[in-house]
């Protein structure tokens, strides 16, 4: 292809501008093939979720053997507390309450609920402890509770005062 055109232009040029325009045409030619040949890859965008928050809570089980456990329906009568789905009554006492280890507090309007012993799955589990925001400035926390009534352990829900 560029033959042609040195042809052409020795026709009508002198041969000293023949030899000028020579590597210029070359380097020209060099440079467009290459241009043509370079491409980028395609490009995707990969995306997951993000990795979960670390947590620094720690949630331990304890089982103890299955002591006679009544649900009982709350008393709908009663204003100190609210109504809740169902009561937990069992024989046996409540084991003594774990230390939690309280993380960072998040903001200033947060407040840490202690962690407590609840009942399931026939068993005493821990329920470790957490910072919350109040539902209201001025709400307090009533935390969960076991009451002893006889010989039998009656569990309290906590709930926003």
């Amino acid at each position: 292809m560029i033959k042609p055109i040195l042809n052409l232009l020795s026709r009508s040029a002198s041969a000293r501008a023949v030899r000028q325009l020579t590597p210029l045409l070359a380097c020209c030619g060099a440079l467009s093939l290459l241009a043509g040949c370079a491409s980028e890859p395609d490009s995707h965008v990969v995306s997951a979720p993000p990795p979960a928050a670390p947590t620094n809570t720690v949630v331990t089980t304890t089982t103890t053997t299955n002591p006679p456990v009544v649900v009982i329906n709350p008393d709908s009568t009663t204003t100190s507390t609210p109504a809740v789905s169902t009561t937990i009554v069992t024989q046996s006492a409540p084991p003594t309450p774990q230390t939690d280890l309280v993380v960072a507090q998040p903001s200033p309007e947060h407040v840490w609920l202690a962690g407590y012993w609840t009942w399931r799955d026939n068993q005493y589990q821990w329920m470790a402890g957490h910072w919350e925001l109040p539902p209201t400035p001025k709400s307090a926390w009533v935390a969960p509770r076991w009451e002893q009534e006889g010989s039998a352990y009656r569990f309290y829900e906590g709930y926003w005062n």
